[in-house]
């Protein structure tokens, strides 16, 4: 079984670094973020377009690389767990979790007996079309599945001790957006209240061992919140960064033809 880098970075005490996959669905896109050196990647199906054809070709082309692939489902249901993982995802990232039951429907989906009640199929995608020993594999799949769960509103901020409990949880992880939504303070990422509540996930994620997770969107965000505790990044979406980088290479070539005052 491919190892799961993700979890490697984590037992080494390193911070794994990831991206999310929102808009560029592309076979070549797999290898150009090995070459950035990313750990992981997310792929996203909560605000994406992708269908499940796409995402399995996705998740194909990333396990020829050494980054662990990751899918964010859009909702608490066993198919969308349990289907995306046997599509060969190496983890899964689920929106908005506001209760322990939630937390444990996530495991039960995507662990195998006697952790979870997910159902088995063999010498599919998910074992990357290999024979192998049912007892050995179940062992193994349990043990290098990573289940993150988004803390995303006040209900979940109220129930995030016994999310954080919930056996088989790997990370904490904040939706800054919908969190600062849900709090009546929209975007507002300096407020106290939402500070509080990052100083608060942290926290509880250090005292279970759990990662700490947020997705910035520059480097001072990386920083800021790094500084809070979070030890899981994922830099930015993909759309995101090339808006950034092809708005200020264009900028910076207006200036050199003197259509932008320098």
């Amino acid at each position: 079984m491919k190892p799961n880098r993700f979890k490697q970075r984590l037992a080494e005490g390193k911070v794994p670094v990831g991206h999310m996959v929102l808009e560029f669905g592309v076979r070549s896109l797999p290898r150009m973020l090995e070459n950035a050196g990313l750990d992981f990647v997310l792929i996203d199906t909560e605000h994406s377009a992708f269908s499940t054809s796409e995402i399995a070709d996705l998740v194909a082309w990333f396990r020829a690389t050494d980054i662990a692939v990751f899918v964010r489902v859009p909702q608490v249901q066993y198919h969308w767990v349990a289907r995306t993982l046997d599509l060969g995802a190496m983890g899964v990232m689920i929106p908005n979790v506001k209760n322990a039951a939630e937390a444990k429907a996530i495991v039960d989906a995507a662990k195998y007996a006697p952790l979870g009640q997910r159902g088995v199929i063999m010498g599919n995608a998910n074992t990357d079309f290999q024979t192998l020993s049912p007892a050995d594999f179940l062992v193994e799949a349990n043990r290098n599945t990573t289940i993150i769960c988004q803390i995303e509103s006040v209900e979940g901020l109220e129930n995030l001790e016994e999310i954080a409990a919930t056996p088989g949880v790997d990370v904490l992880w904040v939706g800054h957006f919908d969190l600062t939504q849900s709090m009546g303070i929209p975007g507002q990422f300096h407020h106290p209240r939402f500070l509080e509540a990052l100083q608060t996930v942290a926290e509880t994620a250090r005292r279970h061992k759990l990662g700490a997770g947020i997705q910035p969107g520059s480097l001072a965000q990386a920083e800021e919140w790094m500084k809070i505790g979070y030890n899981v990044i994922s830099y930015s979406g993909d759309y995101a960064v090339y808006t950034a980088a092809l708005t200020q290479a264009v900028t910076e070539v207006q200036k050199l033809a003197g259509r932008i005052p320098v």
